[in-house]
């Protein structure tokens, strides 16, 4: 067994946006050595059969329906490494880009307990490679932004959303689809044309992923043509609509 995961830790595991072939090297080592792994809802099978002799506890969070809060989480991550596992928390993604690494990385802390994070490719990034566009592009965007959508059931979005409306940024909203109407409004008031090019992707790197193509005030109108449970990323920015090398993708344009 590799130095780096003795028993009792854990390791926070970027398992990439799905695909099981844009899993890390690293990532898929330890996996496979985990003899106890809590995944995320987003976490598909293939994935975890890398791990045919781990116990699979899911623990995930889809559209407000949470298995388990993120306090019980910290709490199993420290009970199983306590009792002397190789624990893999794994997480779609990647784990530092909107998961709550740091509160069980805290949690592990404070129980005395190695913990160290693999990162993985986040979903911005490979929406974009599948669309065959570039998040960044010389003299057009020169900054990337990445935001969650994601807040408190009827409460509006907490956002600067002058320092996001910039001409020069693409902006990669995450758990975009519900808030796209107030993405929309928020973003054009504090300035941004409402012909600012938008890219829809659902299922990214899944078989099943869609690209849709549209404009920023005609968003909250695109997104209604997909399926409300269907994980959904929002890229909005001038480098969205440069043309595509290859766009291997269902693609629609609206």
């Amino acid at each position: 067994m590799p130095d780096d995961f003795p028993a009792g830790s854990v390791w926070l595991v970027g398992a990439g946006p799905g695909d099981v072939e844009l899993l890390t090297l690293k990532a898929a080592r330890l996996i496979a050595a985990a003899e106890i792994i809590f995944y995320d809802a987003l976490v598909g099978p293939d994935i975890l059969a890398l791990a045919p002799d781990a116990k699979l506890i899911p623990v995930g969070k889809r559209a407000g329906r949470h298995s388990r809060d993120q306090d019980a989480i910290n709490g199993l991550l420290v009970e199983a490494a306590l009792l002397g596992k190789r624990v893999v928390r794994l997480k779609g993604g990647d784990p530092a880009i909107f998961a709550r690494s740091a509160e069980e990385m805290e949690a592990c802390a404070r129980a005395g307990i190695f913990a160290r994070i693999c990162p993985g490719i986040t979903t911005a990034s490979a929406a974009a490679a599948s669309a065959g566009l570039s998040l960044s592009l010389r003299g057009l965007a020169r900054r990337v932004q990445f935001v969650t959508a994601h807040a408190r059931a009827g409460e509006p979005l907490d956002l600067d959303w002058t320092a996001l409306a910039h001409a020069g940024s693409t902006l990669a909203f995450y758990m975009g689809r519900g808030a796209a109407r107030e993405i929309s409004e928020k973003l054009v008031a504090a300035g941004l044309p409402g012909a600012t090019p938008v890219l829809v992707a659902c299922d990214v790197s899944l078989p099943t992923e869609q690209h849709l193509s549209t404009r920023l005030d005609l968003l909250p109108l695109a997104v209604k043509s997909i399926a409300d449970n269907r994980p959904t990323l929002l890229l909005i920015g001038e480098a969205v609509a440069r043309p595509a090398a290859v766009r291997p993708a269902q693609a629609l344009t609206t």
